[in-house]
This record gives structure tokens, C-alpha cells and sequence, in this order.
């Protein structure tokens, strides 16, 4: 017994070859490292600032920021602080991001679907717009739209339709809905419509599962919503209509678009949309062929094929080449400093031009954009985990 426990002992490995520990010591060590690291530079970083009689602090932000703002959602006059001013530059960075997402996935869907039809000049056409546009530099595309906003006629020689929608040089001018005294009744409508709708959707959704059978699962649930919402309408008259006016040398009232804003918008969307169509048809093609034949062999339509059985297998494959695409999209949005629309990047080089503040302006910068992408990021992965499940449970 004493011979064996001493060949035990002797077979122990010592911690310092002992791979375990090594690999904990080298994580260790190599964290260490980074801290001293960046320490090092954030020294060197604070003796810089200090040689140019600078501060790194953010009580900045509290001062007046003293500079007009073209245009954004939020209400601004130069006489709110430096930190309102940053926060219009991100409220029209997110306008314009999640409406370019929202534009450019409806094009992308369109033409990479078009690009594989049967029809040659569908297909033809749709693989124009997708190898001129992507090859194409996204900036020279927002100057060429921004240049084509400003060949539209004077604001008195506007193109003019329906007598409330008008067209000039100086932006879109569109009519407005704002709430009427009766806006709270719809909305009671609005929500015992989506009750119902829910309702019936569950009820529908559990009889297609038991009879085995695809389906649409809102066939009943959909209607409803909007009959009840269009009766609620009828009866409460939630909105009034706000018709855009010239007074003076511009349209007052309605909704508007700058040329800034929309040359933006439009350069974004058809950029990013030409990558998205490339997405959605290698997605497509990615999908057995004999998925479809065996679908047309039972005798659906074409229609029904894209829509039950090749999309929903091709949407796991899409979404995450989408989700770079959408990124990217959010961060050329900082393009914008080229055609002097207020976003997130041109009201900080502002900023950073009155207070002299660069480190702490881009670090705020940055984060904002980093904030942005990995919020986005966790919604399209878990969208992806989700039908993933779904598909696996089906």
C-alpha cells in the first residue's frame, strides 16, 4: 500500500507543467498586459492634452451650443446645450437608417427575386440595377442624387400633384396627419382589434398544426384588424389632413423632405438594396431544386412556391450575410457630411470645431455608432435563432 501511494504522489503532475494552469496564468498575464497597455496610452494621451492647455472632461456638453441645425425631429435653437445638439445629430442618423433598411430590404427582396425569373427582360433589368449600383462608389452616388434634387424647379415653378404634393429645389412637401380630438377612440378600435386579431391568429395557427396542412396563418386575423381599425376610422375621424402652403419663399405645413435628406436616403437605400438583391438570390439558389419540383409536382403555384417553400428555407440562410449589410448601411450613413446633412458625424466635426473637445467628441461618436450596431446586430441574431427553431420544431 505504501509503495502505491508514494508512485501515486510521484505521478502528479507539478502545477507549472500542468497545461490547465498554464493556459489560466498565460489569460491572465496576457490581460495584464492590455491594462498596462492602455494605461500607458491614456498617460500619454492626458500629457498630450496637457502640453495644448486641454482637459478631458464632458462638462462641455452643459454649455450652449450657439450653431443652427438645418433640420431634425427634435425641436433645437442654438441657445440648448451641447449635448441636445448631439442628440439631433443621432435622432437623424437612426431616421435615416431605419428608413434606408426598411427601402433597401423592399428593393433588395424585389430585384434579387427578379433576377431569377423566367422572363429576360425582368431578369435583364434587374441585373442592371444591381451591377451598376454596386459597382458604383456610394459617395459619387449621394452627389449624383443630390445634384439631381437641386435640377427641379423654384419653389413658385414647383411640379405639382393633386394640388397637395409638390416637388422643387428645395425639397418634397407632403400632406400630414395630425391627431384630431377623436385620436384616442381609434386607438381604443386600434386595440380591440388587435385583440381579436390575435385571437383568431392562435385559433387559425392551432388548426392548420392539427391538420398538418401550410397555410396562412392571418387569413382571418388580418382582415379583421383592418376592418375594425378602417370602422374606427369612420367613426372617431382620428386625423386632419395638413396640406402644405407656400407663404413666403417656402411650403409651410405637411410633411417635408430636404434635398440633404432624401439625395441621402435614396443614395443609401439603392446602394445597400443592390447588395441586399445579391443576398436574397444566392439565398434562393442555395435551396434544394428538388424542394420546388416536388412543390409544383403537388400541384402549388409558382407563387405559393416562393412564398411556403423556398423563402421560408432561404431566410436562414439570408439573414446573416443581411445583418453586415445593414450595418454597413447604418455606418455610411456618416457619408452624409459630404452633401451637409445634419447627422450624427457633421454635428460632432461642429461640436469638435466650437470646444476643441476631439477625443472625448469621437469617443462619443463611436460609441453611439457601436450602440447602433450591436443592438441591430442582437435583433437580426435573435430573428435568425427564432425561425431557425421554428424550422427545426416544423
Amino acid at each position: 500500500m505504501e509503495n502505491n501511494s508514494s508512485q501515486v504522489v510521484s505521478d502528479k503532475i507539478p502545477f507549472w507543467r500542468d497545461v490547465r494552469v498554464l493556459r489560466v496564468l498565460f489569460q491572465i498575464l496576457f490581460l495584464i498586459g492590455i491594462a498596462l497597455l492602455a494605461g500607458f496610452l491614456y498617460s500619454n494621451m492626458l500629457r498630450g492634452l496637457s502640453k495644448q492647455n486641454l482637459e478631458l472632461d464632458l462638462r462641455f456638453l452643459g454649455n450652449e451650443a450657439g450653431f443652427e441645425i438645418s433640420e431634425g425631429i427634435i425641436d433645437y435653437t442654438p441657445e440648448d446645450t451641447y449635448l441636445k445638439a448631439f442628440w439631433v445629430g443621432v435622432v437623424n442618423t437612426l431616421v435615416v437608417s431605419i428608413i434606408g433598411i426598411v427601402l433597401a430590404t423592399g428593393l433588395g427582396l424585389f430585384f434579387g427575386i427578379a433576377r431569377l425569373s423566367s422572363n429576360w427582360l425582368i431578369r435583364t433589368i434587374a441585373a442592371i440595377y444591381v451591377e451598376c449600383f454596386r459597382n458604383t462608389p456610394l459617395l459619387l452616388q449621394i452627389l449624383f442624387w443630390y445634384t439631381l434634387t437641386h435640377a427641379f424647379p423654384l419653389v413658385r415653378e414647383s411640379i405639382t400633384f393633386f394640388e397637395s404634393i409638390f416637388i422643387s429645389n428645395r425639397g418634397l412637401y407632403l400632406p400630414s396627419l395630425d391627431p384630431a380630438p377623436g385620436f384616442g377612440t381609434w386607438l381604443g378600435f386600434l386595440s380591440v382589434g388587435f385583440i381579436v386579431a390575435v385571437v383568431l391568429y392562435i385559433l387559425r395557427w392551432r388548426t392548420l398544426q392539427k391538420l398538418g396542412m401550410p397555410g396562412f396563418r392571418a387569413k382571418w386575423a388580418l382582415p379583421t384588424f383592418l376592418v375594425i381599425a378602417v370602422l374606427g376610422t369612420i367613426v372617431s375621424n382620428p386625423f386632419t389632413l395638413d396640406i402644405p402652403v407656400l407663404q413666403g419663399f417656402n411650403y409651410q405645413g405637411g410633411l417635408s423632405f430636404s434635398p440633404e435628406f432624401s439625395a441621402l436616403l435614396i443614395g443609401l437605400a439603392v446602394y445597400t438594396g443592390a447588395f441586399i438583391a445579391e443576398v436574397v438570390r444566392s439565398g434562393i439558389q442555395a435551396v434544394v431544386k428538388g424542394q420546388r419540383e416536388a412543390a409544383r409536382a403537388v400541384g402549388l403555384k409558382e407563387a405559393h412556391v416562393l412564398r411556403l417553400i423556398v423563402l421560408p428555407q432561404a431566410i436562414p440562410i439570408i439573414v446573416p450575410p443581411l445583418t453586415s449589410q445593414y450595418l454597413n448601411l447604418a455606418k455610411n450613413s456618416s457619408l452624409a457630411i459630404a452633401i451637409g446633412f445634419p447627422d450624427l458625424f457633421q454635428i460632432g466635426r461642429t461640436m469638435i470645431s466650437q470646444t476643441e473637445q476631439s477625443i472625448p467628441i469621437f469617443a462619443m461618436i463611436m460609441v453611439s455608432y457601436l450602440i447602433m450596431s450591436l443592438t441591430t446586430s442582437f435583433l437580426m441574431n435573435w430573428y435568425n435563432r427564432r425561425i431557425t427553431r421554428i424550422g427545426r420544431s416544423s
